[in-house]
């Protein structure tokens, strides 16, 4: 694998490209920004937006960002989808090492350099760290503890944390341009999921993905309890696509919401019918999210601890609904598209 990094003293590291995919982010897009061109790195860098079809401030705040700093451009994406913004950011950008970042995400200031660290000693072609989940409301805090909990989100390493090694996906990911190109790219068809999707065709092709705890990102959580049904519902419904178009990439961690969901509903259905005996099993799910929310909350508000067993059973609920009621003509249309 090439060097990204080998160079003499007076050389620069690798110029890097940061692509992100911006739609309605008024509320953190110029904080997001700023984080990127301040970050404590020596080599060259330019900021890609791929501006969708905002309906709030958005596109004015980002053109102030153009003004502001030759380093940041635009681009348009009028389909509104994420990973044709990433497609349409990554093709107007020129730089061998792209950095993929949300419009509400916060990189630490040492977050480039680290990956570039990385990408270099490991030989990945991806790179990534947790997602550090961080509520600036009492619901967003709930959340931000749910998410970064493994009663809520498993042994998902970029959630919770962990050792660095190989990983299956990691939260955004910092590539080497020639693995993007050689994969051809985000399918535009999948609408959520299409960063493990792409990172599955890079394991199945040779390639590593490597988690490293070194890197973090704030993540600003969705705002309310319907946003984030919402979101979790396109999580669920999306990775059961991938799992229908890339046979054997389930596992059981994906399959505990759809199966917890399942058992709810049949104790409370067999519960109301038959015996009181059945209601054991959501009374057990109830007990579980209460009883894993203490370890959860600890060190937030009352106000924030009250809202934790609502997050939990929102996400799993509405991720193992998504995944269940996912049509296979959604994975239908995904194979039809790359043929």
């Amino acid at each position: 694998m090439e060097s990204l990094t080998s160079r003499s003293a007076d050389q620069k590291p690798p110029a890097v490209s940061v692509v992100i995919p911006v739609l309605n982010e008024e509320r953190h897009l110029r904080t997001a920004v700023q984080a990127i061109l301040a970050q404590q790195y020596d080599g060259e860098l330019e900021v890609v937006l791929a501006l969708g079809p905002s309906t709030d401030r958005t596109d004015e705040i980002a053109a102030e960002l153009v003004r502001e700093d030759p380093r940041v451009h635009t681009v348009p994406n009028p389909a509104g989808r994420t990973p044709a913004a990433l497609n349409a950011a990554i093709k107007a950008s020129r730089h061998p090492v792209v950095v993929r970042v949300d419009g509400h995400g916060m990189l630490s200031p040492d977050y480039i350099a680290t990956a570039v660290r990385l990408l270099d000693e490991t030989g990945a072609q991806n790179v990534g760290g947790v997602m550090h989940a961080e509520g600036e409301s009492d619901w967003e805090r709930a959340v931000a503890a749910a998410m970064t909990s493994k009663i809520g989100v498993g042994n998902a390493a970029f959630h919770t944390g962990g050792t660095a090694g190989p990983a299956e996906t990691v939260y955004l990911g910092v590539f080497r341009r020639t693995a993007l190109e050689q994969q051809g790219g985000y399918n535009e068809e999948f609408i959520r999921a299409q960063d493990w999707e792409l990172n599955f065709r890079i394991r199945e092709a040779g390639g590593l993905v490597w988690f490293s705890p070194e890197l973090r990102v704030s993540y600003r959580p969705r705002p309310s309890v319907r946003a984030l049904a919402r979101q979790y519902k396109d999580y669920g419904r999306w990775r059961h696509v991938v799992a229908r178009y890339h046979e054997g990439s389930i596992n059981l961690r994906y399959l505990a919401p759809p199966t917890a969901l399942c058992a709810i509903a049949a104790g409370l259905v067999v519960g109301a019918a038959l015996t009181p005996w059945a209601l054991l099993v959501p009374g057990a799910y109830l007990a579980a999210i209460l009883a894993g929310s203490v370890p959860a909350g600890r060190g937030l508000p009352l106000r924030s601890r009250k809202w934790i067993p609502v997050a939990l059973a929102t996400m799993h609920m509405c991720w193992g609904w998504g995944f269940l009621t996912s049509p296979r003509s959604l994975a239908r249309r995904v194979i039809a598209s790359r043929r």
